[in-house]
């Protein structure tokens, strides 16, 4: 390459002021009538040019090929119907037509990236293609860079990444212009909700694209609690709507909500979403009974005091009906016994009912004892506290509650010092599985390390599951589900011991906590349970049971695809399992019986929150760039061209890519055009013969 180039001795401006002075002093020249204007004129130019020190350039040049990027989308949105096909047919033909287009004059290199879903920190972001087109451009020199093809359905989650662009940016759209599809989306739910009482969630399902005409403008929304039964609501779509939910127990309550998919739709991952709600109760409402005063009902009272959730009612029976000691009534006590309001009327209201060492002595009449026992088959909850009076006539098991004790006595009364121990049963249990933990002393030969006790009342197991036992392997905690209830038996009323501290104490506090709180239901003390806990991609799945054995646990990821994976077991009833998420979306779980659902981050990816092709996000940089966006399903695969730079790059159905004729310079040699002493003398010439030529 030869042309001219200028390395001015002075700037540029300075150069022109001194031209525009030259031309003003020539022009007053030629006004005065001087004949040598024109040489003065002259002299002035060869000064200038020699000031601009011209010089002829010759360049040895090593011209650089163009650089085209092809940007294929391979996340998983790219997988609904045959947009993943036709990507890779329009790849294929776009590496022959790319091929065709470099020559010798403008070779042309092209790099194709491809996209699929983030992981890590970006994992749910998104399809990031500008992200991805942006840090490969980065790496090129700009003037080398003759455009970018990108191959997607359109759904670019970081188009703000990329806003200017040195060459035509195209895109190439998978996909139809006639998708549609539904989308669930849970607008606001609580964290917290109280047991019983209805909780508002603010759900929306949305219709995107263009859904066909006759789609029922009602759709059911299926709400399951903990993978049970499912409710049921109709709502309209494109309306905000708010539905009313209930739990029933306490603990955290995974929901799962289901829009059932419809002929035509692309997708049903964004269907269906899942939140976690914990479940509180707002006030523990527990009748204690006390048969008589004894040293153990202040523990009792303590335990259920110290609790400020707890609204305790506690009745303790000081003198029975038939007793008649001349005592005025109005000095024995301020009030009577409400039986009938607390074992008639408002029994239900009752989370746990305890009788301590109670025993039959005409306050409670058959029909409410009766009632009671329709209460724990109708899901209440009872403790019975055994005392002496269990074993004889007076006690419980001889009435008509007889009929859902999990065990009977054998009128015999063991008094005798013993340590109580975990059954093997009960070292599977929740309840009781890790109580010697909670032992203040180590264990030795004689057993656990705790105090003794030394009263047990003899009983017949019936039912139930015995977890914790006397001397000789004799029952003393028994607890069993009649109906939908829950009751327990302790045959003893010597836990109060362990309060005092007597041999070192024992774990009365913890042991009697998790005897209540299985009794109300609370999840993380029932023997038989699934649970899942997501953390970031991996999932730990825990299974609980009072069985030997377990069977495989069978996972069903987001897509439908299922696996089984066997389970660990990490302690005595407990089972563990470890998997890797991924897909985000909803994972449905089961063993046996048992199901439970989690999420792998957000239930409907970010991919799927609107999966219907678009060329709109894409569109900004193709007209800010004069590139364009044609679609498969219109055009085919495009033709190619190359253009010059600035000029429109993209028709009805071709794309340009720009020719860049970028280059790298090997050798440089300079001839000076105008040396220093020839202009000089050049220009004191010319002003010599201007002055002779005026002085005649």
């Amino acid at each position: 390459m030869e042309y001219i180039s200028f390395a001015p001795l002075v700037g540029w401006p300075v150069i022109a002021t001194m031209a525009l002075i030259s031309l003003a002093l020539v022009l007053f020249a030629l006004w005065r009538g001087l004949s040598g204007w024109w040489l003065r004129g002259l002299a002035a130019l060869v000064l200038l040019t020699a000031l601009a020190d011209p010089s002829w350039k010759q360049e040895d040049r090593d011209y650089l090929s163009d650089i085209a990027f092809v940007v294929i989308d391979e996340t998983a949105s790219q997988g609904i119907d045959e947009r993943s096909a036709e990507a890779r047919q329009t790849e294929a033909e776009l590496e022959t037509a790319l091929a065709a287009l470099s020559d010798a004059t403008s070779p042309l290199d092209v790099r194709t990236l491809r996209v699929s879903d983030a992981t890590g920190a970006d994992r749910d972001r998104g399809t990031l293609l500008m992200t991805a087109l942006s840090q490969a451009a980065a790496e090129v020199s700009p003037d080398r860079i003759a455009g970018a093809i990108l191959v997607t359905d359109g759904r670019v989650h970081d188009p703000e990444v990329l806003r200017q662009f040195p060459a035509p940016v195209h895109t190439i759209l998978t996909g139809s212009a006639d998708d549609w599809d539904r989308r669930l989306k849970v607008e606001t739910a609580p964290a917290f909700a109280i047991v019983g009482e209805p909780v508002d969630l603010t759900v929306r399902v949305e219709a995107l694209g263009r859904p066909p005409s006759g789609l029922p403008t009602n759709v059911p929304l299926f709400v399951s609690v903990d993978g049970g039964d499912a409710l049921v609501f109709d709502i309209p779509t494109d309306e905000t709507v708010t539905i009313p939910i209930e739990l029933s127990r306490a603990g955290l309550n995974v929901l799962q909500l289901t829009v059932p998919s419809a002929d035509g739709e692309l997708t049903e991952r964004n269907n269906a979403a899942v939140l976690s709600i914990n479940g509180i109760r707002d006030r523990l409402r527990v009748l204690l009974v006390s048969g008589e005063p004894y040293a153990g009902e202040r523990t009792w009272r303590n335990l259920l005091k110290a609790d400020s959730a707890v609204d305790l009612v506690h009745f303790t029976i000081l003198r029975p009906p038939e007793k008649q000691d001349g005592v005025p009534v109005f000095e024995l006590s301020l009030i009577a016994f409400p039986t009938r309001e607390l074992f008639m009327d408002k029994i239900d209201e009752f989370d746990l009912i305890i009788f301590d060492r109670y025993r039959r002595r005409g306050v409670l009449l058959p029909p409410y004892l009766q009632n009671v026992g329709r209460y724990v088959r109708d899901g209440g909850a009872v403790l019975i506290a055994s005392g002496p009076a269990f074993a004889g006539a007076e006690s419980l098991s001889r009435t008509v509650l007889a009929d859902v004790l999990p065990a009977r006595p054998t009128a015999r009364v063991i008094e005798e010092g013993f340590r109580p121990r975990i059954s093997e049963l009960g070292s599977r249990h929740p309840v009781t599985s890790t109580l010697e933990d909670f032992a203040p002393l180590p264990a030795d030969e004689d057993g656990p390390g705790w105090g003794r006790w030394f009263r047990l009342i003899e009983m017949e197991p019936i039912s139930g599951s015995t977890i914790m036992e006397g001397p000789e392997g004799r029952p003393l905690l028994v607890l069993d589900r009649p109906g939908e209830g829950r009751i327990a038996m302790l045959a003893s009323d010597h836990a109060w011991l362990w309060s005092r501290g007597y041999e070192g104490g024992g774990p009365q506090r913890e042991l009697l906590r998790r005897l209540a709180h299985w009794l109300m239901k609370e999840p993380e003390l029932e023997e038989e349970v699934l649970v899942a806990e997501p953390d970031g991609q991996d999932v730990t799945v825990t299974r609980r049971s009072l069985q030997d054995s377990i069977g495989m646990l069978t996972v069903r990821t987001p897509s439908g695809e299922t696996r089984e994976i066997e389970m660990t077991e990490v302690g005595p009833g407990s089972w563990q399992a470890r998997f890797e998420g991924e897909e985000n979306g909803i994972y449905r779980l089961s063993e046996g019986d048992l199901n439970a659902v989690t999420a792998v981050g957000p239930a409907s990816p970010k991919e799927f929150e609107n999966p219907v092709s678009t060329g709109a996000i894409t569109g900004a940089i193709a007209e800010a760039t004069r590139g364009g966006v044609l679609r498969i399903e219109d055009v085919g695969t495009p033709n190619l061209r190359r253009v010059r730079e600035d000029r429109v790059a993209a028709g009805r159905n071709w794309l340009g890519l720009a020719r860049r004729e970028a280059y790298a310079v090997r050798d440089i040699r300079l001839t000076p055009l105008a040396p220093g002493w020839l202009m000089l003398l050049l220009a004191g010439s010319l002003a010599f013969i201007a002055w002779r030529i005026e002085g005649k």
